[in-house]
């Protein structure tokens, strides 16, 4: 076990699958006490069993980021059970929305606003004055490359993120002031669930992300921990988006 990290409390929304589960175990693996939460709560408690078992301290917690309800559960959970956060990672989001914007229906597009902007914007607006009573802390919005090159039929998940990347802005200005740094990381293709699946399913997919960038390959899950740590170590860094693409935004 590592110590970058260590006994800081991370929270980690979308913290049990792909390159959530990632950041929840590799945080844990640098002594921090690791919040894993999403929606499923088993899903959850199998990824901090994988932590105790390697003698880390984590807390399972159920949370839709859709529901600022369940936001504010998971704000009390984590300072009941730690006492205090020092980085959160907004790294929750979907994408229901896939398709020509003529055909998406207006719920699916409530949906994605909804988990992708409101639940970020609401948890960490809540957990900061928080963190400066503590004496500061960090928040790390996880975008996509889709936001900065948006891609067809795929407008509402790019449009969602592209406006977190604002939030993130004006996150990082507001909040300055109580010692708290706010970035934002827009990762291009990592190997995950999502991505993992639609490969499968595509056999082009693939081809088509390594064409795309300069380094051609998709990367392995965990190389996503390199940006996430400087970002959240990093003490004069503060409103940036950090692009981790494969140099796909400087072939285009």
């Amino acid at each position: 076990m590592g110590e970058k990290f260590k006994e800081k409390v991370v929270i980690v929304t979308g913290g049990s699958r792909g390159l959530g589960r990632a950041m929840s175990l590799g945080f844990a693996r640098e002594g921090a006490h690791v919040v894993v939460a999403s929606r499923k709560i088993e899903n959850c408690q199998a990824v901090v069993a994988v932590i105790e078992a390697e003698g880390g301290k984590a807390l399972a917690q159920a949370v839709h980021m859709g529901d600022v309800a369940d936001c504010d559960v998971l704000i009390e959970a984590a300072y009941s059970h730690f006492g205090r956060v020092d980085v959160l990672v907004n790294n929750a989001g979907i994408n229901v929305a896939l398709g020509p914007l003529s055909d998406i229906a207006p719920a699916a597009f409530d949906k994605m606003v909804d988990v992708n902007l409101k639940g970020p914007w609401y948890l960490a607006s809540r957990l900061a004055p928080r963190m400066g009573r503590q004496g500061g802390g960090c928040v790390i919005n996880v975008l996509s490359v889709a936001a900065l090159c948006t891609p067809a039929y795929s407008g509402i998940y790019a449009a969602t993120k592209a406006a977190l990347k604002a939030l993130t802005e004006v996150m990082a200005q507001e909040w300055a002031s109580w010692n708290i740094r706010v970035n934002a990381l827009a990762p291009g293709s990592y190997h995950s669930d999502l991505t993992d699946a639609a490969i499968a399913a595509i056999p082009e997919y693939a081809t088509g992300m390594v064409d795309a960038a300069l380094i051609p390959r998709v990367a392995e899950t965990e190389e996503i921990l390199n940006p996430v740590f400087y970002l959240a170590s990093e003490s004069f860094t503060t409103g940036i988006t950090l692009v981790t693409d494969g140099g796909l935004m400087a072939k285009r």
